[in-house]
């Protein structure tokens, strides 16, 4: 139940990020001749849609390396065009260096400083963004959600011990009792056959 509204969300929140992008990427397209970022030699948006989908659909090393060239750029020239290549490397989820909480961290300063950005820059920032909180406050959902259900089956989990414990002390009592029980019905036994044999000793003599 828990895996099939999850993954609901997670297709919720990527229908979304489509039609932001669509949306956005038609203004950016529409406003690209009065951005004044854009004289500044920036990357078009393809190429990083393009990056993102070799990213996304590489093997394991092929995104190692996009990683590692993305961090060697952001660290040599720390330009708001190399720090949010980066940052869309760190958001894209399925690859092993997948960095949300670094990629939100990225984006949200890029995002305070936009005239460093052209309009497209902005769009894929604005998109990734939302996209990286929605997916964090997911997963912060359903770690809250597994602490619940673990909280709740160890106290399930105590309140059988505690049951099995009392009904163990019960049966550990009856054993005790029947055991007493045993031993007077066995003293009784014992004096009545004592008598009898006396009786039986008197009447013989007699």
């Amino acid at each position: 139940m828990l895996q099939r509204a999850l993954s609901v969300v997670l297709l919720t929140t990527a229908l979304n990020g489509c039609a932001q992008m669509d949306e956005l990427l038609r203004g950016q397209r529409a406003n690209v001749s009065d951005d004044p970022a854009a004289a500044t030699g920036a990357p078009d948006t393809d190429t990083y849609v393009q990056e993102l989908y070799a990213l996304a659909n590489g093997d394991p090393a092929t995104q190692t390396e996009i990683l590692a060239d993305a961090e060697t750029t952001a660290a040599l020239t720390p330009n708001p065009s190399s720090r949010l290549r980066l940052a869309l490397v760190l958001a894209t989820p399925g690859h092993a260096e997948t960095d949300e909480d670094r990629a939100q961290d990225i984006l949200r300063d890029l995002l305070s400083q936009t005239e460093l950005l052209t309009s497209g820059e902005i769009a894929l920032a604005t998109v990734h963004l939302r996209s990286v909180e929605q997916r964090l406050m997911l997963s912060q959902e359903t770690a809250r959600l597994r602490e619940q259900s673990s909280r709740t089956a160890d106290t399930e989990q105590r309140a059988v011990e505690q049951r099995l414990a009392r009904v163990e002390a019960e049966n550990r009592d009856l054993r005790k009792s029947l055991a007493e029980a045993e031993q007077k019905l066995e003293a009784i036994t014992t004096i009545e056959r004592s008598i009898r044999e006396q009786t039986e000793n008197g009447n013989n003599q007699q």
